[in-house]
């Protein structure tokens, strides 16, 4: 009796290394097919650009940066409480060039950007 139970034991010892190896042979053909796959997707897309194809600068030179001072624009009242604005009675864009366009820059003697600016 021990030699049948031995038996029963070695065949399902060995019947789970052969369905481990098939599933395992499976996914190594899976990725394998997914690789080429991957390939073929790459071949088909293009190339990078050639030297001739980049983009180049304008003949008058490089765009330069423009700095202004923007100030908000206000938003229109409405006449008496019961009336509201539509889109196009708010006007356009939200902010306007300032008129005073000097920098504002730090006072001598203040420190920046911690407390007062005074001795430690």
């Amino acid at each position: 009796m021990n030699d049948e139970y031995g038996n029963i034991t070695l065949s399902s010892a060995a019947s789970g290394t052969l369905v481990a190896l098939l599933g395992g042979l499976v996914l190594v053909g899976v990725l394998v097919w997914a690789v080429g796959l991957g390939m073929r997707a790459r071949r088909r897309k293009p190339g990078p650009p050639k030297p001739h194809e980049q983009p180049t600068l304008p003949q008058s030179g490089p765009a330069h940066e423009t700095s202004q001072i923007r100030e908000p624009n206000e938003v229109p009242r409405a006449g008496d409480e019961g009336e509201r604005l539509s889109p196009h009675q708010l006007g356009g864009p939200g902010s306007r060039r300032s008129d005073r366009q000097e920098r504002p820059r730090w006072d001598s003697g203040s420190g920046g950007s911690f407390g007062s600016g005074g001795p430690g």
